[in-house]
């Protein structure tokens, strides 16, 4: 009967992860004492991490009737649950009015959340930002927001919050995985590296940074090193289509088709959406002497992402080592349509542009110079029996005068 008592044995059960014990013992001090707040908040906080949040949201409106004041906690929590029940309206509202009585961190991160279900970036940056007034030295804030930058293509803001996160928490793994991304698109893999090094102190098993390390490895052309990484990435998570498609680059780039074929046909069965990984197929086909099959892929590559230029150059490259040629024409074009449209194409998709047009361009001269050499030794043939004919019928058909004889 004693309502401390028990209340505190429900904090130790919750903390030891017995919710349902928990949830016995806060429904028995609010029975012995109705009208405390506290003992209403903790028997709806229970439910809610039992996931009853309807009954959640039930016990969270009574502690608002029985509550003296407006209290923050109650409305940020009636947020929180209301998102799980889909009513995301009544959600921001109630956490608008959390941060309006208190200015809480964790209601700005709930309500960029919800801005972030509802596929409003721009709106989620304004609630960092107004949170970051608040918490500069929040590191969580920071990374997020230079998160939310990345997503938007805003780089160098993005390279200034993680920078600003990591100047407060250098040990802060979601900011360093995340401005070594950066770097790494920087074409900076030193620096990269590095960042990756200290995030691996403490994510020694995170698919992501085994994955990062994997690549960076493969530009700086350290193939081998390359594999160890991704294959133990994919040592971690065996269904990440990401890390399978990355082994398939590597072994492709390698020369070792056949291992390159398993590890894209792997990742195609895993996500078969994705039309790099088709083209990826197809030129490990081409190498494996099957350019039939090399055909279904590229064609399902063009199906699946018609705009993508590489797709349709390299279908006419191999369309061009088969003597298609009208066909790679075809291809050239349209990689050349695409390529007019779009921008920052790689430079070798360029050079082999030019040798596949260079190529095409002498195949279609040394065939008309062919067609034409055969059509003058035709021409040539035609006049000399016609020739020939002329002088046989001179002679047979000529009638001696008399006189003569």
């Amino acid at each position: 009967m004693c309502e401390y008592a028990n209340y505190v044995q429900g904090l130790i059960l919750r903390h030891e992860g017995k919710i349902q014990e928990s949830l016995e013992y806060f429904q028995t001090c609010h029975t012995l004492n109705p009208r405390n707040v506290n003992n209403i908040k903790e028997v709806a906080r229970s439910l809610y991490l039992l996931g009853r949040h309807g009954l959640a949201i039930e016990a969270y409106l009574e502690a608002e009737n029985v509550s003296n004041k407006p209290d923050w906690d109650i409305y940020h929590n009636l947020g929180t649950c209301l998102v799980h029940v889909n009513e995301h309206r009544k959600a921001k509202e109630y956490l608008l009015t959390a941060i309006q009585l208190s200015h809480q961190e964790a209601s700005y991160v709930e309500l960029a959340k919800i801005h972030l279900l509802e596929n409003d970036i721009e709106g989620a940056i304004g609630i960092y930002n107004a949170a970051l007034e608040w918490y500069p030295d929040s590191s969580k804030l920071a990374t997020s927001l230079g998160l939310l930058y990345m997503t938007t293509g805003h780089h160098q803001r993005a390279f200034e919050k993680l920078g600003s996160a990591l100047a407060h928490d250098p040990m802060c793994t979601k900011a360093l995985l995340a401005a070594g991304f950066v770097m790494q698109n920087y074409q900076d893999f030193d620096i990269a590296l590095s960042k990756y090094k200290i995030a691996a102190q403490f994510l020694p098993e995170s698919i992501s940074l085994w994955n990062n390390i994997g690549m960076c490895f493969f530009e700086k052309k350290k193939y081998v090193a390359a594999i160890s990484c991704l294959k133990r990435a994919n040592y971690l998570s065996p269904l990440d289509w990401k890390t399978l498609y990355n082994l398939g680059l590597v072994h492709l780039t390698t020369k070792q088709y056949a291992s390159a074929f398993h590890y894209l046909s792997a990742a195609i069965n895993l996500q078969p959406t994705s039309a790099k990984t088709y083209m990826l197929l197809a030129l490990a086909l081409k190498n494996l002497d099957d350019p039939d099959n090399a055909h279904h892929a590229f064609e399902q590559a063009a199906k699946l992402d018609p705009n993508d230029a590489a797709v349709a150059l390299n279908y006419g490259v191999l369309l061009n080592s088969v003597g298609e040629r009208e066909k790679a024409s075809a291809q050239l074009r349209q990689f050349q349509e695409l390529a007019e449209r779009g921008s920052g194409l790689d430079q070798e998709l360029l050079e082999a542009a030019q040798n596949l047009s260079l190529s095409l361009t002498k195949v279609n001269k040394n065939y008309l110079e062919t067609d034409a050499n055969e059509k003058c030794k035709e021409d040539e043939t035609n006049d000399a029996d016609k020739v020939k004919n002329d002088g046989e019928g001179s002679v047979d058909t000529h009638e001696m005068d008399p006189d003569e004889v």
